[in-house]
């Protein structure tokens, strides 16, 4: 009798949990958009983390029962329609997988909102620097600035134009934007640490002026003191920022992306030293003082799986082109 009834309560549990997810979260593809090369942008239904998730916060998704987890920013939410957007690089074998999901399919698993959410408050001047897809994770820390009565600034790069993604929804949402690509494609030619510098410094004549409706001119942002700068990016990019940026004194929040697992802090995958101590990202992160980062030690830790994810990504590549003949 004990163990019927135990069997019982486990199904009413299961059954419970189940009408739950069903009612609240489909994790429904509703939008499938190609933002650049490798570069796709879901819609996903799933009230339960768009009523609660805030800027910086991310998502552990899993394209299938057998891929591994991956962390993804929330790049955008709709609370009044329950959907969160989030935007991937394919870059191995598990965004591959995820980007064969079609509008209308569903994300099988989707947790969060998880991390520490982006300290946000009216600090005066905000200079936002978003590299390649970190431009993405960029936007809801803008759009959070600007409503905290920010005076925003954005510095936007990528290798060439066609790499640029969320341009428009970027000036949008700032008083100022600049370009730069690495090929010199469009806007400036440099990086974004060129652009940051001149900013810094006020020289006359080095930030050229992009015209933007109600922006305030390039000249007014000259010399003009930057009270805080968020940087999310390729590492090596947010690294430069934050060696530059540490001269002047300017508070320099980076948000770091080392290898991740369960998302809660148990598996201690993502830790990361910091001012001499370890922290783990997934739950004291992602956001963090980038003058304190310990870069050389987050840089081994990328590598480590470097050759794995190399046959990950041939395996499937071989296997999908297999299934295409």
């Amino acid at each position: 009798m004990k163990s019927d009834s135990h069997d019982c309560a486990l199904v009413a549990a299961q059954r419970s949990v189940r009408e739950i997810l069903e009612a609240g979260a489909s994790n429904r593809v509703l939008t499938k958009r190609h933002l650049a090369e490798s570069v796709v942008l879901f819609e996903i239904d799933n009230p339960l983390v768009a009523r609660s998730a805030k800027a910086g916060q991310f998502v552990v998704v899993r394209p299938n029962s057998h891929s591994e987890r991956i962390p993804l920013t929330i790049s955008d939410l709709d609370r009044d329609r329950g959907t969160i957007t989030i935007i991937f690089q394919i870059v191995g074998r598990t965004t591959m997988e995820l980007s064969t999901i079609e509008e209308g399919e569903c994300v099988p698993d989707v947790c969060g909102p998880l991390g520490k959410p982006t300290e946000i408050a009216n600090c005066g001047t905000a200079l936002c620097v978003g590299g390649g897809v970190g431009i993405a994770f960029l936007r809801p820390i803008t759009k959070a600035l600007k409503e905290a009565g920010n005076e925003v600034l954005t510095i936007l790069g990528a290798r060439e134009k066609k790499l640029l993604i969320l341009e428009d929804e970027m000036r949008e949402l700032s008083d100022e934007v600049f370009i730069t690509t690495d090929d010199g494609s469009y806007g400036r030619h440099g990086l974004v640490t060129d652009v940051i510098k001149d900013l810094l410094e006020g020289r006359e004549g080095e930030v050229p002026p992009r015209p933007v409706s109600g922006s305030v001119g390039a000249s007014a942002s000259r010399g003009r003191k930057i009270d805080i700068i968020f940087a999310i990016g390729p590492m090596p990019m947010m690294r430069a920022v934050a060696e530059l940026t540490r001269p002047y004194g300017v508070r320099t929040l980076v948000s770091l992306d080392p290898i991740m697992i369960d998302g809660t802090g148990m598996c201690g995958g993502c830790r990361v030293t910091v001012d001499g101590k370890t922290r783990f990202t997934c739950v004291d992160g992602p956001d963090f003082d980038g003058h304190l980062v310990d870069w050389n030690e987050l840089k081994l830790r990328k590598a480590y799986y470097v050759d794995e994810e190399q046959r990950a990504r041939e395996f499937i590549e071989k296997e999908t082109k297999r299934w295409q003949e």
